[in-house]
């Protein structure tokens, strides 16, 4: 008998099985064993999700049309439909799941909600009933692999983790499907709506708003060099003011007041989370958030990085003692000296991790020839290094002096530090900070070299960059959610990245390079869809009130069904109640040329394949390319015929064919349009 594995990618399933033994190709999966024929392996593998909820049609024909009183599409029973690309790898697995000397089915896909529905939705849709065992592991050295597969888990153990992927899955077609076919009927424009999506460009929409709308303030500061000491003064609105102050300073003394010497230290950062490492590759870097993904990913299939999709910073409580060694190894990796005493349990911590540990370099790491990677990889790796060498070294320690002194009569400040201990600052390039002179006391007097008033204006905010955008969706309506609340903010690291590149993709979002900043802006259309988007789709409550949800759904405290019925009701009422903003049709124009106004309603009538339509979809007036009136005269409604009938009314049309007499004519073509139906009439001669 055989036992079935199956991995999410073919990368992967030829790992573990190199693992397990099973080294003969076959089609589509990989067979053998150390164990002989009798106890042996079949190694098999998905492509990504081999299958997918359907599409509207499926359920009704009619719905193959965008029509809002076909709205709100709620399925009463879901359906799935592999796509024709992996139908092949399906119908691969679905024999082997079938198999009669196949006893029991092992999911081999990666270890988180995806991974979990991306199997199981293979599994039932073939038809399997088999005993089904989990793999979950975070690295894909061949150690870890052999440690999973000696602690396989039952498969039901991940029951409630597989109805909170469905039901994460079900409720965003729901939204998607409704509200983007509710908006783009309403607005006239394909309008992609989305529960994560939408809140995340109503950040970018609403912080271009706050720039437009910034006016600098000036304000002024008075500077004064005492002898390489410069104090600075309170921020001042009036300039007149400051040149008072300036003036009554000119000539005078500084009495030192206060001198305060606080010792402070810094804690080393915490290791990276998939969330963490994008922010900094794209600061550092410059790479998307998809990019640096792609990256991490592949390091995770050639053993070398841990599993990325993790929201955790710290490592778990038994690693503790493998940690010296893989500081070691990164430390060569990135290029840096390891600190004398690796602080180990600093990084440890089970209590702090979730499904899945921090990112850190794997032991197969120390024999990888750098030079060999690309380079993404290669920078990519050096990070994750870099992180760990850092995160176990000793706190940053310096001495913080504020220094407070008098001027005629008005308050100025220094503030210097000096490094007491250099600690994990020694492993990152950062900039040193100013330390002010030795000797300086209370009651002491400086003379005033020279006075400077300094003009400055206040800033508007900055546009986003996907630095500063993760970390806004990661913290997106923290304040109104509840301390303890487990999700909070937008979306979840596995799934930001992919939201950013969609919202480009639909042309929703834009990004924009000046001075080596690559920045994401709200495109127009963009902008005007934040307008019209009710509060609900735009608020990041919606998708951390779903993620606390779904939490429950995936510990059994909350039915699967009471989870679904809360998005239908949502989704029903969003389309009853839901009423077009008055006049926004101004903020939807058309990305197709006009070809001439339309008779019926005044909107603009653009060319497609098949005619020449109004882009007021409730209007329904449309001049068909294949029109009988013209293809029997032997003559193209072309689009110069087109703008001469929608713009004049008439067109002359020479070399006409007659299907009567074989021979041609000359006319007049006139458009006549009664609201309802469309015809065309000839006149002769000039009429």
């Amino acid at each position: 008998m055989y036992r079935l594995v199956i991995a999410e990618k073919p990368s992967v399933a030829m790992s573990i099985a190199k693992v397990l033994g099973a080294t003969a190709r076959k089609e589509g999966h990989m067979e053998g064993g150390d164990r002989g024929p009798a106890d042996g392996w079949l190694v098999s593998w998905c492509i990504g999700h081999l299958a997918g909820l359907a599409e509207p049609a499926v359920y009704n024909p009619n719905y193959d049309k965008w029509r809002r009183e076909d709205l709100p599409i709620l399925p009463e029973s879901w359906r799935f439909t592999s796509g024709k690309d992996k139908r092949e790898q399906f119908d691969i697995l679905r024999t082997l799941l079938r198999r009669e000397d196949v006893s029991e089915v092992v999911n081999a896909c990666d270890a988180g909600r995806e991974g979990e529905l991306i199997f199981r939705t293979a599994y039932h849709l073939a038809g399997c009933t088999k005993p089904m065992k989990r793999l979950w592991i975070s690295s894909m050295e061949d150690s870890a692999i052999r440690e999973g597969f000696e602690n396989l888990r039952p498969g039901s153990d991940y029951d409630g983790l597989h109805q909170a992927a469905l039901c994460r899955q079900k409720a965003d077609w729901l939204v998607g499907i409704n509200a983007t076919r509710l908006f783009s009927v309403l607005y006239n424009r394909t309008l992609n709506i989305g529960r994560v999506m939408s809140p995340t460009l109503a950040l970018i929409a609403q912080r271009e708003a706050e720039i437009a709308a910034f006016e600098p303030v000036p304000f002024y500061t008075v500077e004064l060099d005492c002898g390489g000491v410069t104090l600075t003064g309170e921020r001042i609105s009036g300039k007149e003011d400051a040149a008072a102050i300036a003036a009554a300073c000119e000539g005078s003394a500084v009495t030192i007041q206060t001198v305060e010497r606080r010792e402070k230290s810094e804690k080393a950062p915490a290791l990276y989370d998939l969330t963490t490492l994008q922010r900094d590759a794209n600061r550092i870097l410059g790479y998307t958030a998809q990019e640096t993904l792609d990256y991490l990913q592949a390091l995770y299939e050639k053993k070398l990085c841990t599993y990325p999709r993790t929201d955790s910073r710290y490592l778990t409580d038994d690693m503790e003692n493998a940690v010296p060694n893989l500081v070691s190894i990164a430390a060569t990796l990135c290029g840096v000296k390891a600190a004398g005493t690796v602080s180990a349990a600093q990084v440890c911590s089970s209590k702090k991790v979730s499904d899945h540990h921090a990112i850190v370099p794997t032991p197969s790491a120390a024999t990888v020839d750098l030079a060999s990677l690309p380079l993404g990889e290669r920078e990519i790796l050096r990070l994750v290094s870099l992180a760990l060498v850092r995160a176990v070294c000793p706190p940053y320690r310096y001495a913080e002096t504020v220094v407070t002194a008098d001027c005629g009569g008005q308050t100025f400040t220094v503030k210097g530090k000096a490094v007491l201990d250099m600690g994990w600052r020694a492993c990152a390039a950062l900039p040193k900070d100013a330390a002010l002179p030795d000797g300086l006391a209370e009651n002491q007097t400086l003379a005033v070299d020279t006075v400077q008033v300094k003009e400055g204006k206040t800033t508007p905010p900055k546009h986003f960059t996907e630095d500063t955008i993760l970390q806004s969706m990661e913290t997106a309506g923290a304040g109104e959610m509840p301390e303890d609340a487990e999700r909070k903010g937008i979306g979840t690291p596995a799934t930001r990245a992919a939201i950013l590149e969609k919202l480009v993709a639909t042309g929703l979002v834009e990004r924009k390079k000046a001075k080596k900043i690559t920045s994401l802006l709200p495109t127009q259309a963009g902008s005007s869809l934040v307008t019209v988007l009710p509060e609900v789709l735009q608020s990041p409550l919606l998708t951390a009130d779903w993620e606390q949800r779904l939490g429950e759904v995936e510990r059994r405290e909350l039915s699967p069904e009471d989870f679904m019925a809360g998005i239908a009701a949502m989704v029903d009422e969003l389309v009853k109640t839901y009423r077009p903003v008055p006049g926004a049709a101004v903020l939807f124009p058309s990305d197709k040329e006009a070809v001439g106004p339309c008779p019926r309603c005044g909107g603009a009538v653009t060319e497609s394949k098949k005619g020449f339509f109004c882009e007021n979809r409730e209007c329904r007036f449309v001049l068909w390319k294949d029109s009988k009136f013209f293809t029997a005269k032997k003559k193209t409604l072309t689009k110069s015929v087109a703008a001469a009938l929608l713009n004049k009314g008439r067109v002359k049309l020479t070399g006409c064919f007659s299907e009567k007499t074989g021979k041609t004519y000359d006319a007049t073509v006139v458009l006549e349009d009664d609201g309802t139906k469309t015809n065309y009439k000839l006149v002769f001669g000039n009429g």
